[in-house]
């Protein structure tokens, strides 16, 4: 490693998703095609699948930027591309299905009163409301930057492999994430949802 590489914040590129449920498995799709790329020496990549609890204590290791990739339902075309900076100012919520989570507490996060999580069923919003947690609890950082990396699903039904638009769309996505860790910090441009071009 160089000495440039050591002198930078790490950044996670993490695949989300569950490869089962067709093109919730764009996360996990992304960062195998990912993998085979050459990155500067401050960026790692991992599949994450449907382990949302792993992903939480993970980000507790100090990293500086967390670059998530998943399916994101937003109403676009099957295939569009997002990049999201979720909202800070409440938390680290990023935006879900129904909506932005900011200041979240357990039992919300985990849809029950008793507080119990489901580590395999986390969506990306409650695993960030988890790290939030976590942090408060050990005085640990989360990650300055947090990006979220999406696509719009055609299908997330029961069934392997990806929708073809929505396969079609992981060239793409990897040139995006790419692009945003070979930056020496990513813009801060108030992004919040729009499709990428």
């Amino acid at each position: 490693m160089n000495a440039t590489g050591r002198d930078r914040p790490r950044t996670l590129v993490a695949g989300a998703g569950n490869i089962f449920l067709g093109d919730d498995g764009f996360g996990v799709e992304t960062v195998r095609a990912l993998a085979g790329r050459p990155l500067p020496d401050h960026v790692e990549v991992a599949d994450i699948g449907i382990r949302g609890v792993h992903l939480a204590y993970r980000l507790l290791d100090r990293y500086g930027t967390l670059v998530l990739v998943d399916a994101t339902a937003r109403g676009g075309e099957p295939g569009t591309l997002y990049l999201i900076e979720p909202d800070r100012d409440g938390g680290t919520g990023v935006p879900s299905d129904t909506g932005t989570v900011t200041g979240t507490d357990i039992s919300t996060v985990t849809g029950t009163d008793t507080g119990v999580l489901d580590g395999h069923g986390m969506s990306p919003d409650a695993v960030l409301a988890l790290l939030d947690r976590l942090c408060a609890g050990t005085g640990a950082q989360p990650p300055r930057s947090i990006l979220v990396v999406g696509c719009e699903p055609a299908c997330v039904e029961e069934g392997i492999g990806l929708s073809p638009r929505v396969a079609a769309a992981v060239p793409g996505a990897v040139r995006m994430i790419t692009d945003l860790v070979h930056q020496s910090a990513p813009a801060r441009t108030g992004l919040t949802g729009g499709a990428h071009p």
